[in-house]
């Protein structure tokens, strides 16, 4: 089989040598490369590749490359790539795991490893396809989202919020919104209850993908509970509460896309 790829990498010299690698193989065919969160993404919706190389522990922070790019585009497309993680770090791939990606390669590519990487590829297209079945657990340890997934239904993630042999299960379409206090995060529900995870908002940020959205350093809501947005104030207002949550400036493009959805479902503007 053939497959189109782009390149997402800060380092020019490791996209040279990943393209080197990817250019002695026919059935992959080189679209274009980004060296940043936004221009990767722009490339990938623009172009639609079968194959993404991508670096997650960029030397250039600024580039903003992570995982978080995968959520990402699960909010433009039906079809995402298959990912290939390409870094120089071995501790990130059970993170990795989390997202489903398609192989974890450690920098300097090598042939063999890519031959592998091709070779699984063709084989999950070849064979039909099973119910993924993902759970996710909040505890002291790495957590991981869990979901289940079938032809027929999609099943309501549960988030498990697990401390000390206690299991607190919540259905996450219950959450309206996520507060970040210092190390932990509480969760507010639509019944009004209040829940402490003792895990980072920028955790949960990595971990939960639409309707979940970061508008703010300290707040990640559920678009599906927000009533109002007020950009002359800077607020979010909360369905059926009192509550008004700030957005800052530099998340005020998730905002701007929350606005673009609600205007393209079944709307009416008056």
């Amino acid at each position: 089989m053939n497959y189109s790829y782009i390149i997402i990498d800060d380092d020019q010299e490791s996209v040279l040598k990943t393209k080197a690698v990817a250019d002695s193989f026919s059935e992959l065919t080189f679209l274009a490369t980004a060296h940043n969160y936004e221009e990767g993404l722009n490339l990938i919706l623009e172009h639609t590749p079968n194959l993404v190389f991508l670096e997650i522990d960029p030397a250039d922070k600024k580039s903003n490359l992570s995982l978080l790019l995968i959520n990402e585009l699960y909010r433009y497309l039906k079809i995402v790539p298959r990912i290939i993680v390409t870094t120089s770090k071995k501790e990130l791939a059970f993170e990795s795991i989390g997202y489903e990606v398609a192989d974890y390669l450690l920098k300097p590519l090598n042939r063999i490893d890519l031959v592998k990487s091709i070779l699984k590829l063709n084989k999950s297209n070849t064979e039909p396809e099973a119910p993924i079945s993902r759970v996710a657990v909040v505890d002291e340890k790495p957590i991981s989202v869990v979901e289940v997934e079938t032809k027929s239904e999609e099943k309501p993630l549960i988030l498990c919020i697990k401390s000390y042999g206690d299991y607190r299960y919540i259905d996450a379409k219950d959450v309206c919104y996520f507060q970040a206090d210092n190390n932990s995060t509480d969760i507010y529900l639509n019944n009004g209850e209040m829940i402490t995870a003792f895990k980072t908002l920028k955790h949960f940020e990595s971990i939960l993908s639409a309707p979940f959205i970061r508008i703010h350093n300290s707040y990640i809501v559920n678009r599906n509970y927000i009533s109002r947005i007020h950009t002359g104030n800077a607020v979010c207002y909360i369905k059926n509460t009192t509550v008004k949550i700030p957005f800052s400036k530099s998340y005020k493009s998730n905002v701007d896309l929350v606005i673009s959805e609600f205007s393209n479902g079944n709307y009416i503007e008056i």
